[in-house]
């Protein structure tokens, strides 16, 4: 019940002080530098990556995968596989619906806690700051994984948790890949197929679509 009233707390207080997210990229912050541009795209020094704290993802996100079961991506993949030339629609819709697949619809992150919503079932954790780990991916592009870890032996929400924004360096997440599970942060380093994505709740499903376009 507490968690409940936690998360309709923020509700209210996001939709009043987060309106300017709704209106897409105005509301992401400064413009991106040219080294965290790069960063973005996959490339960066190993220095440059800073730790980061729970804080950068604060906010009620939705999971983008009940958007693609729908259709409303089609017109994201038809771009990526124009821009491939190698790859239908069809096959890079196959291996977003992978990696986007979760049933966890929304996730509520304020104040270091963060709550995992499925349905009408709620779970939430403080969690702790574990560190960073950079990954080099076989494409030769590198990526920074954040690591959390839940403090609660009792709670039912997932005891390790990984963010991953294409940022390595503190600044505000304007979406994210998430993982998350209850072995080992080390298995969850092994996960390159399945990494569910969220945006913030605010934004309307063409607002969303139109972010997946342009950036």
């Amino acid at each position: 019940m507490l968690a409940k009233k936690k998360t309709l707390l923020a509700l209210v207080m996001l939709a009043v002080s987060g309106q300017t997210m709704a209106h897409g990229h105005h509301a992401h912050g400064p413009a991106l530098t040219e080294v965290e541009q790069k960063a973005a795209e996959g490339e960066f020094d190993n220095k440059d990556v800073k730790d980061r704290t729970l804080a950068d993802w604060e906010g009620i996100w939705e999971s983008v995968y009940p958007l693609l079961a729908k259709g409303k991506l089609d017109p994201v993949f038809e771009k990526k596989a124009a821009k491939a030339g190698d790859k239908t629609a069809e096959q890079i819709k196959a291996y977003y619906r992978k990696g986007y697949a979760t049933d966890i619809e929304r996730l509520g992150i304020e104040n270091g806690v963060i709550e995992f919503h499925r349905g009408d079932s709620v779970a939430g954790c403080h969690y702790r700051y574990a560190g960073h780990k950079i990954l080099t991916y076989a494409s030769g592009k590198k990526g920074v994984r954040y690591l959390f870890e839940c403090s609660d032996a009792s709670s039912k929400a997932p005891k390790y948790v990984q963010f991953s924004d294409h940022i390595i360096a503190p600044r505000k997440s304007s979406h994210f890949h998430v993982f998350f599970g209850n072995t080992s942060q080390q298995a969850l380093l092994q996960e390159m197929d399945n990494w569910p994505t969220y945006y913030p709740w605010q934004l309307t499903q063409q607002q969303v679509v139109d972010e997946m376009l342009h950036h």
